[in-house]
C-alpha cells in the first residue's frame, strides 16, 4: 500500500511539473512574440522574403488539410499585396514519397504566384530548422513568417533568439474541434522550443552552401 502511494505521488508530481512546463512555455513565448504579429495585410511592412512554414497538404484520411490550405492562401495574399518579393517555402522532404515544399509550390502556383518567385527549402524538418536555415543558408536576417497564429508565435520566438528581425502574418485558423490534436502538439512543441533554444542549443539537421534569393538578397 505504501509503495502504491509513493508511485501515485511520483506520477502526480510529474504530471504537475508537465502542466507547469506547458503553461510557463506558453506564457513566455506569447509574451515575447505577440507584439510581432501583424494580422492585417495593410499594416505589414515590406520584406524581401516571406517564409512559409510547411505542413502536410492532406490528412491521414486523405482529406484536405485546412492548415495547409489556409496557409497557402495567406502566403498568396501577402505576395499579391506586394508585401514580399519572394516566398521561401520550407518543409519536410526526408523521403522521396513525402515532399511538403513541392506541394506548397504547386498550391501557390495554382493561386497565381509566379514559379520564379517561389524558393524551395527541402530541409525544413522542424520550425527551428526552417527559421535558422532561412538565415544561415538563404541569407535572410529579416523575414515575414506566414503560418497560423500559435505556430507563428513560436516561430517568432525562435527567430528572435537567432538574431532575426521578423514579423508574423497569421493564416486563418482551423476550428477548435478539427484542430484539437494540432493545438495539443503545439503546446508540447513550445516546451521543446525553450529546451532547444536555451538549454540544448540545437542546430538544424542540415545546413549547406549559401543560396541567394533574388538580386537584392
Amino acid at each position: 500500500m505504501k509503495r502504491r502511494r509513493q508511485i501515485l505521488i511520483v506520477i502526480g508530481s510529474a504530471g504537475l511539473l508537465a502542466i507547469a512546463a506547458v503553461l510557463y512555455s506558453a506564457h513566455r513565448i506569447e509574451k515575447s512574440s505577440a507584439s510581432a504579429l501583424r494580422p492585417e495585410i495593410g499594416v505589414l511592412p515590406h520584406h524581401h522574403v516571406g517564409l512559409v512554414l510547411g505542413c502536410s497538404p492532406v490528412l491521414s484520411s486523405g482529406a484536405p488539410n485546412w492548415y495547409f490550405e489556409n496557409r497557402m492562401a495567406a502566403a498568396a495574399a501577402v505576395f499579391q499585396a506586394q508585401k514580399v518579393d519572394y516566398l521561401l517555402v520550407s518543409g519536410d522532404n526526408h523521403v522521396a514519397t513525402y515532399d511538403e515544399p513541392t506541394a506548397m509550390k504547386e498550391a501557390l502556383v495554382r493561386l497565381g504566384i509566379p514559379e520564379d518567385r517561389i524558393v524551395l527549402d527541402y530541409a525544413g524538418f522542424s520550425t527551428l530548422d526552417s527559421i535558422v536555415r532561412a538565415k544561415k543558408v538563404f541569407g535572410q536576417s529579416e523575414l515575414c513568417i506566414i503560418t497560423q497564429k500559435d505556430h507563428a508565435l513560436r516561430a517568432l520566438y525562435i527567430a528572435r533568439a537567432n538574431g532575426i528581425s521578423a514579423v508574423g502574418f497569421p493564416a486563418k485558423d482551423v476550428s477548435t474541434l478539427r484542430g484539437l490534436r494540432t493545438r495539443v502538439r503545439e503546446s508540447l512543441a513550445r516546451v521543446r522550443t525553450l529546451l532547444d533554444v536555451h538549454i540544448l542549443g540545437r542546430e538544424p539537421h542540415f545546413l549547406g552552401p549559401p543560396v541567394v534569393i533574388g538580386k537584392n538578397a
